[in-house]
């Protein structure tokens, strides 16, 4: 986020865990991260991984132990909610654990995003209902089934 010109990640780079989140979906992550590649410099990030059964989760400790010894450059960031962080992930990597502040003001995220996911005119796209031509937007209520 440094230049409004740096990409977004790539759907390689973001695993988005659920407890259904398999260990071979997680492995195949790992291994994206881990083993060098001509990929670049990509910073690859785990999210949620608090949701991970805990068998996955223990797959996935004993896989990047073994994977690790391949890349000592690796840029892998796991983030988890702070009322799982006693799940077994984030405990097994608690010494790596950093607590984030943003460096970034609200307003200069939203910018940012909204640089990337902006259609442009004229097109005849979806993104036309969303405010200011947005290819994503946030649908709320505060009324469960109101007919999101």
């Amino acid at each position: 986020m440094n230049s409004p010109e740096q990409p977004l990640p790539t759907f390689d780079e973001v695993l988005l865990c659920t407890p259904q989140t398999s260990a071979e979906q997680v492995g195949l992550f790992l291994r994206r991260c881990l083993i060098p590649c001509q990929g670049g410099n990509k910073i690859y990030t785990m999210l949620y991984a608090d949701e991970l059964s805990y068998d996955v989760s223990k797959r996935a400790e004993e896989l990047f132990q073994h994977l690790q010894c391949y890349n000592s450059s690796y840029r892998l960031i796991i983030l988890c909610n702070c009322e799982g962080e006693n799940s077994y992930l984030p405990s097994a990597f608690s010494h790596y654990k950093v607590h984030m502040i943003p460096q970034r003001s609200r307003a200069e995220i939203q910018h940012y995003l909204q640089h990337h996911f902006r259609v442009p005119q004229p097109s005849d796209s979806a993104a036309a209902v969303f405010k200011e031509h947005m290819c994503v937007g946030i649908v709320s209520s505060k009324r469960a089934g109101m007919g999101k």
